[in-house]
């Protein structure tokens, strides 16, 4: 028996031998279960700081996008007033020649054919008429319009 005891002592050997390396395999995978999870959570930190950087970024630039839009319709807005105010000055400014051109009595007649004038014609002659009359400083006044 007492072989019996020498072979049934000898397995228990080696799986205590064979433990010690399964051990430090374990503790090994312990560790770098660790690390992972360790690089894991500051790859999270990391992802989640750009978001927020990203998310702030954005906020910015559309208030920036929103302000330019603000100033681009006002601009717009103010060439639009401009528009109909010059558009209004110029059919002021023809209604004026046209009753100029009434008084002078250079406007067209349709029963006057036998000196038929283009109003172009006429409005430089008139045009010429008034520089004979006003004062030189005047003129430039004129000319300036």
């Amino acid at each position: 028996m007492a072989n019996s005891d020498s072979t049934a002592s000898l397995p228990l050997a080696s799986s205590k031998e064979n433990m010690t390396p399964i051990a430090s395999k374990i503790t090994e995978l312990n560790e770098s279960r660790t690390e992972l999870l360790s690089r894991i959570q500051g790859l999270k930190q990391d992802l989640q700081n750009w978001r927020t950087k990203l998310d702030t970024q954005v906020k910015v630039y559309r208030d920036e996008l929103s302000d330019l839009k603000k100033t681009l319709n006002d601009e717009v807005e103010q060439l639009r007033s401009e528009f109909q105010d010059l558009r209004s000055t110029l059919h002021q400014q023809q209604e004026d020649v046209t009753a100029s051109l009434r008084n002078l009595g250079l406007q067209d007649d349709s029963g006057d054919s036998k000196h038929p004038q283009s109003q172009e014609t006429k409005i430089e002659e008139v045009d010429q008429e008034e520089q004979q009359i006003l004062p030189k400083e005047d003129n430039a006044k004129v000319a300036e319009e």
